[in-house]
């Protein structure tokens, strides 16, 4: 049996009492009303179906790569850049951002094992998570994470209909690399601000997937392979 995350069984289990009480309207009463509760009733199962698919959490197979920085999320690759980080670290960092469509698992990964510094959540709009300044201008919440080679921002996007971003860890957590710390409800973006010291081993349009996925390695380890 596949893991739902817990995030989801509110979902799952309104849908579910909500279509077997349609279900019942259907069945016992007959005309126009029981046609209606008949549509609905597949409307809702449909609902909650597609609330099972989107709340799955499987299990991932993580590389032993303490140098790397595993894909924090499902999706595709729509960011490889250097850019200047002003809000935390006030200098270049590596930007690698992945965007994920409500058909990829949104449960969220740690990239390296370190100590959760601070944890935020900033309130925003809900642009379409690819648009160009979504990161900063959507609903989103920030990770900064202490790891062996010094301190990494994750930030998890809202998107157009993405509602809620999830961080479930406080300050002082300490995470192991590919372990489960979030989800985003819906459809979103996940940003990563790497050190600068590190090569990418992703392009944009490349497809990745949470907890398996090298994004980038430290340079000493350039020669190593992915």
């Amino acid at each position: 049996m596949f893991k739902i995350a817990p995030e989801g069984w509110p979902f799952i289990t309104v849908g579910t009492v909500v279509t077997a009480g349609l279900a019942a309207v259907a069945l016992w009463c007959e005309g126009l009303t029981g046609q209606v509760a008949a549509l609905l009733t597949l409307l809702m199962a449909g609902l909650t179906a597609f609330c099972f698919y989107f709340f799955r959490d499987p299990e991932r197979q993580t590389p032993c790569r303490p140098d790397a920085f595993i894909s924090p999320a499902d999706g595709r690759i729509i960011v490889v850049q250097e850019v200047m980080e002003s809000r935390y670290f006030q200098e270049p960092r590596l930007q690698i951002s992945i965007f994920m469509s409500p058909a990829n698992v949104h449960v969220n990964r740690a990239p390296n094992a370190g100590t959760v510094i601070s944890t935020r959540h900033n309130t925003g709009k809900h642009f379409a998570a690819y648009r160009e300044g979504a990161s900063l201008r959507n609903e989103n919440s920030e990770m900064v994470l202490e790891t062996s080679h010094g301190r990494i921002l994750v930030r998890q996007v809202a998107g157009f209909l993405a509602r809620r971003t999830v961080c479930r860890v406080k300050a002082g957590a300490v995470l192991q690399q590919g372990e489960r710390f979030g989800i985003i409800k819906f459809s979103s973006r996940l940003d990563v601000y790497l050190p600068v010291a590190s090569m990418p081993h992703v392009a944009v349009g490349e497809r990745v997937w949470a907890g398996e996925t090298i994004l980038a390695a430290m340079l000493r380890e350039k020669g190593a392979k992915a």
